[in-house]
C-alpha cells in the first residue's frame, strides 16, 4: 500500500499540471460555445426574472411529474401483486437496489455526522 501512494501522488500531480495547462482555454471554449445562453448585460433584474421563469417553469411540471410518479406506483403495486411471476433476476436487482439506498443512507448519516464513523464530536 505504501509503495502505492508515490505512484498516485505523481498521478494527481499530472493531472493537474494537465488542467492548470488546459483550463483555461477549455473554459473560454466553453463560454463561446454556449454564448448564446448567457445573458448580457448580468443585471439583477434579469437574474431574478429569470429565477422566476425557472421557478414557475418547475411549478408548472409538478402535473407531469406527479403522474409519472403514479405510473411508478402502479407498476411497483403490479410487481408486488403478481410477485410469484417474478425471476431471480429480478429479485436481485431488487435486492441491490436496496442495499446501494441503504450505503447512501449511511453514507449520508456518516457525512451529517462530520465524517464519524461512532458518532457526533463531543
Amino acid at each position: 500500500m505504501a509503495s502505492r501512494v508515490p505512484q498516485l501522488q505523481s498521478k494527481v500531480t499530472e493531472a493537474s499540471q494537465v488542467v492548470a495547462k488546459h483550463g483555461g482555454s477549455f473554459y473560454k471554449v466553453l463560454l463561446e460555445q454556449n454564448k448564446h445562453y448567457i445573458q448580457d448585460p448580468p443585471t439583477i433584474e434579469k437574474c431574478q426574472t429569470l429565477a422566476k421563469q425557472l421557478f414557475y417553469t418547475r411549478l408548472a411540471s409538478i402535473p407531469l411529474r406527479y403522474n409519472s410518479f403514479l405510473k411508478e406506483v402502479e407498476y411497483a403495486k403490479n410487481i408486488v401483486k403478481n410477485r410469484h411471476d417474478l425471476n431471480i433476476e429480478d429479485v436481485g436487482f431488487g435486492a441491490l437496489f436496496g442495499l446501494e439506498c441503504f450505503a447512501w443512507f449511511c453514507g449520508g448519516e456518516i457525512v451529517g455526522r462530520g465524517f464519524t464513523f461512532t458518532g457526533y464530536y463531543p
